[in-house]
């Protein structure tokens, strides 16, 4: 079962959005999820999510030092069972990745 909750500001003194994806055992989106397409915001999770909510400890990563704008998104919730707490930047360049890979979850588009 996946049950997300995830707050975007898209910058500090700007207003939250609220969004959930809630996901039945069969994997379909039901009642109470609010995301403009929880379809593909379910897509994103289930490609990425792993990776991203629980990643394995590895080398640094080298990241290219570019800014893609003060927006921060806090994903909580539950992923198939295991408690998730992410934190969503367009810092630099390996955030901007992660950020474009789960756009869908962001309420965003991954285009």
């Amino acid at each position: 079962m996946i049950d997300l909750s995830i707050s975007v500001r898209e910058a500090p003194d700007a207003p939250e959005y609220v969004f959930r994806l809630l996901v039945a055992e069969d994997g379909t989106p039901v009642a109470g999820t609010t995301l403009p397409a929880p379809e593909a915001a379910l897509a994103a999770v289930e490609e990425f999510g792993e990776d991203i909510f629980f990643p394995r400890p590895g080398p640094p990563r080298l990241c290219t030092q570019q800014y893609g704008g003060p927006q921060v998104a806090v994903v909580s919730g539950t992923f198939h069972g295991r408690a998730v707490h992410s934190v969503f930047t367009r810092t630099d360049g390996c955030e901007i990745a992660r950020w474009k890979a789960m756009a869908p979850l962001l309420g965003g588009s991954a285009a």
